[in-house]
């Protein structure tokens, strides 16, 4: 992609700000921030003209590699099939990526982000060693690929660098499968300090810490590793099974969450990835911590982890967003229909997370803005300061003639999907035409490549 040097002003019929919808919204963009917002103002002629523009979603839980499993795990074995299952096979299928392999498939999936209206991406990241598990000459190779694959696919980058140390609770010794992902205090250091090399050349890049999961570290390696966060996002996963729970539960007495509350002054940097088992405790006292639930639907249902407790979570002031973890499907509309239907179903209840007298759509689409940026570490919507990202939408494909504002927004999460996004700027750059990304031949040919290497060999 481009320097990020233009200076550009977009003219939008109708934007979701902040505080809700305008017409007729000048947005004047220098570099990769948005420098000036005016309201009510007719169009200039050099104004690029936009017909419905949103705030670009953050993704704020990511793989980049599993995408290249997608449609691999789907049979299920003759005692079952489970997220653990799936876990082994996904052990078995990193064994075989490479540097390039790991470049080429995150770029792939960066690139359906873009053209899904994700501006930034969350990359939590644990492949850092070699197939044997020994260490790369650059410790931070596969974090320095991960930067030039976002880089490439023009999307903003939260790099999570993972620290994973042990193979259950209490410091139980990792399995060889996890080889490839193994740290200690002192190598997880001059990773990160490698990841803040590799993304330094990329306009608006975070670097964060990534605890794995109460399984992968000690109570020890929590404290030693949080003072490394400063200001910066903190995410873990957390109570994503119920044997996670249970296995805690035998370890320490008490549930996943509530080990973490008692133990960390969770705050707002923390983003919980999944929180799926709570019980009403901690379902009101995360809320209260200002920490994000990462909700991943469309995950989530492909492992059958269960249903996070949406409702009541936002009842108690709790903030979430939404992330395409394993990346099997990547599609942000998807990601916020399901997280409705799925609260639709336990409750037998229509408009279930609707608030404030707002539609479904606007709702969801609200929160997820919002508790996406807090939890990547950066300024969202579309406000003066933040980064210069747009969503326009194919109002052709709204299925509709007059769709105006929250109807919009529901029309493209429930009856229209991703279909009905057009253009996306991410960062002052166009990176998406249309519906398709702009380097999408090239990408998607490496992709294909690497793709074809790791399932013969």
């Amino acid at each position: 992609m481009t320097e990020h040097d233009s200076t550009m002003t977009w003219h939008v019929r109708q934007a979701l700000l902040p505080d809700g919808w305008v017409e007729n919204v000048r947005i004047s963009v220098s570099g990769t921030k948005i420098t000036k917002i005016e309201t009510g103002r007719p169009a200039d002629p050099d104004d690029i003209r936009i017909g419905i523009g949103l705030p670009a979603v953050g993704n704020l839980h990511s793989h980049a590699f599993q995408r290249a499993m997608a449609g691999l795990t789907e049979i299920a074995g003759p005692d079952g099939d489970s997220f653990w299952t799936w876990r082994q096979r996904m052990y078995r299928f990193v064994d075989a990526i490479g540097p390039d392999d790991m470049e080429a498939i995150a770029a792939f999936a960066f690139m359906e982000m873009a053209e899904a209206g994700f501006g930034r991406v969350g990359e939590f990241h644990y492949l850092h060693h070699d197939i044997d598990g020994g260490h790369y000459a650059d410790p931070a190779e596969m974090v320095g690929r991960v930067a030039a694959a976002a880089n490439e696919a023009g999307i903003g980058l939260t790099l999570l660098p993972v620290f994973y140390a042990h193979g259950g609770f209490g410091g139980q010794p990792p399995a060889e499968g996890q080889r490839r992902f193994i740290c200690n205090t002192d190598s997880y250091a001059r990773l990160l300090d490698g990841s803040r090399r590799a993304v330094s050349a990329l306009p608006d890049a975070v670097v964060g810490i990534a605890p794995h999961s109460l399984r992968a570290v000690t109570r020890d390696e929590l404290d030693e590793l949080l003072p490394l966060a400063g200001a910066n996002p903190i995410h873990i996963h957390i109570a994503e099974q119920v044997r996670e729970v249970e296995d805690c539960l035998a370890w320490s007495g008490v549930r996943p969450v509530r080990w973490l509350l008692d133990h960390t002054a969770v705050d707002a940097r923390w983003c919980l990835v999944h929180a799926t088992h709570m019980d009403s405790g901690e379902v009101v006292d995360l809320a209260r911590s200002g920490a994000v639930a990462g909700l991943c639907p469309v995950t989530e249902a492909n492992l059958g982890d269960g249903l996070f407790p949406a409702r009541v979570f936002a009842d108690a002031g709790g903030a979430y967003g939404i992330g395409s973890d394993s990346n099997v499907r990547i599609d942000m509309t998807e990601e916020l229909r399901l997280l409705e239907y799925g609260q639709r179903l336990v409750a037998k209840a229509r408009n279930v997370m609707a608030t404030g007298g707002l539609s479904t759509g606007r709702t969801l689409f609200g929160e997820c803005v919002t508790g996406g940026a807090r939890a990547l570490g950066v300024q969202g919507g579309i406000s003066v300061g933040a980064s210069a990202d747009i969503v326009v939408l194919d109002e052709a494909r709204l299925m509709m003639s007059a769709s105006w504002g929250d109807t919009a927004l529901d029309t493209l999460i429930f009856s229209a999907g991703q279909a009905a996004i057009g253009d996306v700027w991410i960062a002052g750059r166009q990176v998406v035409v249309r519906g398709r990304h702009r380097n999408r031949n090239a990408i998607e040919s490496r992709y294909r490549r690497a793709l074809s290497r790791l399932l013969n060999s």
